[in-house]
């Protein structure tokens, strides 16, 4: 077969791929996990049921399809947030930054307890939270030897420390209160002055 003929089945694929996924996520948002049908799915993509089965077994899947696409795209965004700044310092308040606020971008998508337990079981989300903490890991631990972070705590706990600290901003107002939060995880990572 001609390279332009792979070409174009390829992305052919990767569309109606594409949309499955989204027509599912908004099916969920509208009625709920458990009330989503395949067949509901394949008419709002404007495909077969057939077709739909060739790209995926089940409603899960798919879903579990569209939340590794979703992380994938987190991650990378995190990874340029870094390789914008300059010094360390400024590399890991980027990442804490935009780690916050996509976490609470991601909470105002509106799916429900059962739908976020079932996305975060996956194998994905753990391999995804492993690179998550190896990325912040070494930004701590590059700030640590510039001297802007503290040194007396291991750098996967202090990893550790900013994920829980951040995953407040779920529940934050705006995105003046989400950075209002990092300079407060900042602030936890300050050196220890030692002082009396």
């Amino acid at each position: 077969m001609p390279k332009l003929w792979n070409e174009t089945i390829e992305t052919h694929r990767r569309t109606v791929h594409d949309a499955i996924l989204d027509a599912t996520v908004e099916l969920v948002r509208e009625r709920g996990l458990l009330a989503v049908t395949m067949s509901q799915i394949a008419e709002k993509t404007g495909i077969g049921r057939a077709t739909l089965y060739k790209y995926f077994p089940d409603v899960q899947t798919i879903l579990l399809a569209w939340h590794g696409r979703m992380v994938a795209g987190h991650l990378e965004h995190l990874a340029q947030a870094v390789e914008r700044e300059g010094d360390a310092r400024l590399r890991l308040e980027a990442m804490l930054e935009t780690y916050a606020l996509m976490h609470r971008r991601m909470a105002r998508h509106g799916f429900s307890p059962d739908l976020v337990m079932l996305l975060h079981r996956s194998e994905d989300a753990g391999r995804a939270q492993r690179r998550l903490h190896d990325m912040l890991r070494d930004a701590l631990t590059a700030a640590a030897r510039a001297g802007d972070v503290r040194d007396d705590m291991a750098a996967d706990e202090l990893a550790a420390f900013c994920t829980h600290a951040l995953q407040a901003a779920v529940d934050l107002p705006s995105e003046a209160a989400v950075k209002r939060l990092v300079s407060l995880t900042l602030a936890g990572l300050r050196p220890f002055s030692g002082g009396a």
